[in-house]
């Protein structure tokens, strides 16, 4: 017998009895909505038998991992479809994804978006026949030979990078298919219920352009129709949203081809730009902040130090200057290091808060590019905090209160995820634990939820990462905060205290908004290009009538000009419903229609870009009404 926990509660089952078997015992509703297990913390299949005492969580679609599941058996249904369809395909790699899934097909002939209700179409007939979805190990000389058979050069590829470790190879099998994987999967094809491809693109193999072009195929799926009709209609409202093309018709930012992945903004897109980082700065200032500015380019030896040569050159850009390698700084926290060590510490220094606006450049695959989400070069909002190991939890805790506020400001909700050590670490499992439950700690006291996100720390620290949801349900991940006890070590970084004696400072890395530019992206995609008065590129129109009412418009224009007020007129000799129509298209916060009455009275009939003719106000009234907007940065 074994003794499992579930949810806190004790029960005994026989040794052997799988996932499976122990959801059905409890319920055949959990038993049909189980998408995998987690074993004392580690995801299982669900046909993983139970074989010692543990802890077990039984993991359906409204956990990430049972999604991960479902949407990874999902792309396996797929890969069956398009073998049936198209028997010569070869496959790559199919997994699950933030939003779905998606395969990498190897096929002669070029997929188009008609071919997706096809391949759609016999999705549905395999989930129909609710195939049983086995799973089988074999000796890696016996799965190169499956493969073999199979033609499918790319699994034998992978299979070979993996069978020096001596462990068995594990596949699924669902009636005419079979798949090399590690899963986990459903139990049967007929566990899937809703399902829609959503695209078709190239993907280099392994993301190496000097290999072949693959064929990609995106996908999403849900246990409810109801639940995929929702996200298609989020889809298309994101449609409506996205900043490429608002950013382009309201001139905001362009992408040339010129620079790839290297974002120009136009004038109104910086007056966007430098309204955010003049509140970041506000902020920063209040919060005890100093800002500091670090080069762009620094020497092999520094980023060698800091273990970004070793563990992040592949996404770096180098050159050579006087015959030594230099890099262009992908992140700023080694400059910070340095400008740290410019003078003596004492704790009586510490916490010392600096902050930066540092423009940095990481190589992404040009298939990765996307807007501003997803560029080379943008402005990070980097801050780092030295303290003592007794300041840790409180500046934690300061960190979390201003983005908390940042983020309330902009109307956005959020969750937390806490990411833990990876493989690929840095430092001691001593100091790792010490700074995994420093961060729990502090967030757990504030009172905030949030999810584990195991071995998805940074190299050097664990992290918090802030992950926003939009007016539309999608999430982004723009703050967090990582703890380092790793780069004052390497940097010998040190403080005097209060005991005279030398001491190691420890280090919070964070950003709120992660990189300004995708932060634009975001906001566009938000407000849809509706900013609200106080970001809006342009607050005011001012549309005169006619001829006659011009000069009267420019005293208005000026006016506001003075009190402070982003303006424009609209001079053109178009009627003035035309100049409206112009205007909201623009996403002008306010319009002031000047007519001869107008003129006469000395004032401005007031219309809003959201709730039309609000009626005439003399200047100041409209100036005094607009100001205390600006100043409540109001979301309207």
């Amino acid at each position: 017998m074994v003794k499992v926990m579930l949810k806190g509660d004790a029960k005994e089952f026989e040794s052997g009895i799988t996932v499976a078997e122990i959801a059905k015992s409890i319920g055949m509703g959990l038993y049909k909505a189980a998408c995998a297990g987690k074993i004392d913390g580690k995801v299982v299949d669900l046909r993983t038998p139970v074989t010692g005492d543990c802890e077990l969580e039984i993991l359906t679609f409204d956990n990430e991992d049972g999604k991960k599941a479902y949407w990874h058996t999902t792309s396996h249904i797929m890969a069956q479809a398009v073998k049936r369809l198209f028997p010569d395909a070869g496959f790559a790699i199919g997994p699950a994804v933030d939003n779905g899934f998606y395969y990498d097909i190897d096929l002669e002939r070029s997929l188009t978006p008609d071919d997706l209700p096809k391949i759609e179409a016999e999705m549905k007939k395999i989930i129909k026949e609710n195939i049983p979805i086995e799973r089988f190990e074999l000796d890696p000389a016996e799965a190169i030979e499956l493969m073999r058979k199979e033609n499918q050069k790319y699994k034998i590829e992978l299979i070979k990078e993996h069978s020096g470790k001596g462990e068995k190879i594990s596949f699924y099998r669902q009636g005419d298919y079979t798949d090399l994987c590690a899963g986990p999967h459903l139990m049967s094809t007929g566990s899937v219920k809703a399902v829609k491809l959503t695209n078709c693109t190239g993907a280099y193999w392994r993301g190496d352009s000097k290999n072949k072009m693959l064929q990609r195929i995106y996908g999403i799926s849900f246990p409810k129709s109801a639940e995929l009709d929702a996200y298609v209609t989020m889809m298309e409202e994101a449609k409506k949203r996205d900043h490429r093309k608002i950013g382009k018709d309201l001139e905001l930012f362009t992408i040339m081809e010129e620079g790839p992945g290297f974002p120009f903004f136009l004038p109104k897109g910086m007056i966007l730009k430098n309204l955010l980082i003049d509140y970041w700065r506000q902020i920063h200032r209040e919060a005890g902040y100093q800002e500091i500015s670090t080069p762009m380019i620094l020497n092999r030896k520094l980023w060698e130090r800091s273990g970004h040569w070793g563990h992040y050159k592949q996404n770096m850009y180098t050159t050579v200057i006087d015959d030594e390698d230099y890099a262009i700084k992908p992140m700023n926290c080694p400059g910070g290091m340095l400008v740290y060590k410019t003078k003596m510490r004492s704790y009586k220094d510490l916490p010392l808060r600096m902050g930066e606006l540092g423009l940095v450049h990481r190589h992404e695959l040009s298939g990765a590019l996307h807007g501003l989400m997803r560029v080379r070069c943008f402005t990070q909002d980097d801050a780092h905090i030295f303290m003592t190991k007794e300041q840790i939890k409180d500046e934690i805790k300061g960190v979390v209160r201003l983005i908390d506020k940042v983020y309330k400001t902009f109307g956005f909700e959020y969750h937390i995820e806490l990411s833990t050590q990876p493989e690929d670490s840095m430092g001691s499992k001593e100091d790792w634990d010490i700074a995994t439950n420093a961060l729990r700690d502090a967030i757990t006291e504030l009172g905030y939820d949030f999810e584990i996100n195991e071995g998805d720390g940074a190299f050097y620290g664990p992290k918090l990462d802030f992950h926003l949801t939009d007016c539309i349900g999608r999430t982004w991940q723009c703050g967090t905060i990582q703890l380092d006890f790793q780069m004052p070590e390497r940097f010998e970084l040190e403080y005097t205290g209060a005991d005279g004696a030398k001491h190691r400072p420890i280090m919070i890395h964070r950003v709120v908004f992660g990189s300004i530019e995708r932060f634009i992206g975001i906001l566009t995609e938000q407000y849809a290009g509706a900013f609200p008065l106080w970001l809006a590129p342009v607050q005011v129109q001012i549309l005169p009538i006619s001829e006659n009412t011009r000069a009267y418009a420019q005293k208005v224009y000026d006016e506001l000009i003075a009190a402070g007020l982003r303006c424009e007129i609209d001079n053109r000799n178009e009627k003035i419903g035309y100049k409206i129509r112009e205007a909201q298209l623009q996403k002008i916060p306010y319009m002031l229609v000047i007519g001869d009455k107008e003129v006469q009275d000395g004032s401005v009939a007031v219309r809003s870009r959201k709730d039309g003719d609000i009626g005439s106000m003399d200047i100041d009234a409209f100036v005094a009404k607009a100001a205390a907007q600006i100043a409540e940065k109001s979301q309207d």
